[in-house]
């Protein structure tokens, strides 16, 4: 069920893990920069089946107030579940109903 006004929390971090292979963003060290209430939309579901690998990625459209602090690095948690930012948030400005939408995506196994 989807409704509009649903908590969303933005996560963020600048601390990295790093060994011989990689370096990563360490969500350990995540603060929490604010939570806001928006409408929190179905978006495309993509199942990928192969010998290797069983994969789903959930993704949800997100739209938040004008002034929320969201970029492209941040994480989401929404109904528990988190969620990395898939691309820039888009600001709108144009019309009446101004705000910020954002695709999230998560893998689901």
């Amino acid at each position: 069920m989807f409704t509009d006004s649903e908590p969303v929390e933005v996560w963020r971090t600048s601390a990295t893990v790093t060994n011989a292979y990689t370096s990563r963003k360490d969500w350990d060290q995540a603060v929490m920069v604010g939570m806001w209430v928006g409408s929190v939309q179905p978006g495309k579901s993509y199942e990928s089946y192969t010998p290797d690998r069983d994969v789903s990625q959930e993704r949800l459209n997100l739209f938040l107030p004008l002034d929320a602090d969201v970029t492209d690095t941040d994480r989401v948690r929404v109904r528990g579940n988190w969620y990395e930012v898939d691309g820039n948030p888009r600001r709108h400005t144009q019309t009446s109903r101004r705000h910020t939408s954002l695709t999230v995506w998560r893998a689901l196994r």
